[in-house]
């Protein structure tokens, strides 16, 4: 199906892009920190009214 240089091809290719990806994210990862501080309340809220949603929906159908 496939040859032999379009396997090492595929495997290097995930190889170098998994290893661009883990170092851009380090790179990256003090910012992230102090640009996204407080998004987990945030998603923590929005689960919250979607579970809220989901009950008043249970509730109200009975």
């Amino acid at each position: 199906m496939f040859s032999t240089g379009q396997i090492i091809f595929a495997v290097l290719f995930i190889l170098v892009f998994v290893l661009v990806i883990v170092r851009m994210y380090r790179k990256d990862r003090e910012w992230h920190r102090k640009q996204y501080r407080g998004a987990g309340w945030v998603l923590l809220f929005f689960i919250g009214f979607m579970a809220l949603l989901l009950f008043l929906k249970y509730i109200l159908r009975q």
